[in-house]
C-alpha cells in the first residue's frame, strides 16, 4: 500500500516538473533573424573597347529604391604612347585617343525591384579603368566594380587616328607651298624687269 502511494507521488511530481517544458515546446518559435544579403555590383564584360555596352547588375539593395551610380576614370597602367595595353586574356592592343561629341555620364541613377536588384546598361566613351560605385538612397548600402576600357580598332587592324588637331599637318604643308610659290613669283618678276631694261645684258 505504501509502495503504491510512493509511486503515485513520484508520478505526480514528474508531471508537475515536465508540464512547463511541454507547454514551452508547444508554443511556436520565432523565425531566426538572418542578416540581410550584402550588396553586390557586377559588370559584364569586365574588359571592353570604347563604344561597347557594359551590363551592370546589382543585388542586395533596398526594395524599390533609387540607387545613385558614380563613375570614376583612372588612366591605364600601359597608356603611355608607344606602349600597348593588355587585355584580360593576355593579348595586347595599342592605345589611341578617340574623341566623342557626347561623353558618357559620370553620374546616373537606377531603380531596384522588389528584390533589391537592378540592371543598367552603360556605353563608355573614353579609355581607362572605370570604377562604378552604387549607393542606395534609402538603405545606404554601397557596392562597386571596375571595368577596363581599351581603345577601339579600325576594321583593318589599325588604330583610330587621334582627333582634334588632325588638320594641323595639311595646313602647314599648304602654307609652305604658298610661301614657296610667292618666292618663285617674285624672282620671276625681278628677272623679267632686269631683262626688259637691259640691266643684265652685256655692252
Amino acid at each position: 500500500m505504501r509502495l503504491s502511494r510512493i509511486i503515485m507521488a513520484l508520478t505526480a511530481g514528474l508531471a508537475v516538473v515536465l508540464a512547463p517544458t511541454a507547454a514551452g515546446a508547444a508554443q511556436p518559435q520565432p523565425a531566426p533573424d538572418y542578416p540581410p544579403q550584402p550588396p553586390a555590383l557586377t559588370a559584364n564584360p569586365t574588359t571592353v573597347v570604347v563604344g561597347e555596352v557594359i551590363v551592370l547588375t546589382s543585388t542586395g539593395f533596398g526594395p524599390n529604391e533609387i540607387v545613385d551610380i558614380d563613375v570614376t576614370v583612372a588612366p591605364l597602367a600601359a597608356s603611355v604612347p608607344g606602349q600597348p595595353a593588355r587585355r584580360s586574356d593576355g593579348s595586347t592592343v595599342a592605345m589611341a585617343a578617340v574623341a566623342y561629341p557626347q561623353p558618357a555620364p559620370r553620374h546616373f541613377t537606377a531603380h531596384t525591384n522588389a528584390a533589391g536588384r537592378f540592371i543598367k546598361h552603360y556605353r563608355p566613351t573614353e579609355v581607362g579603368q572605370l570604377t562604378f560605385t552604387a549607393t542606395g538612397r534609402e538603405s545606404g548600402r554601397t557596392a562597386s566594380v571596375t571595368v577596363t576600357v581599351l581603345a577601339k580598332k579600325r576594321p583593318g587592324g589599325g588604330n583610330l587616328p587621334v582627333t582634334g588637331d588632325s588638320m594641323g599637318t595639311p595646313l602647314k604643308v599648304g602654307g609652305g607651298l604658298v610661301g614657296a610659290g610667292a618666292v618663285l613669283m617674285l624672282g620671276s618678276l625681278v628677272w623679267r624687269r632686269r631683262n626688259r631694261f637691259g640691266m643684265g645684258s652685256p655692252r
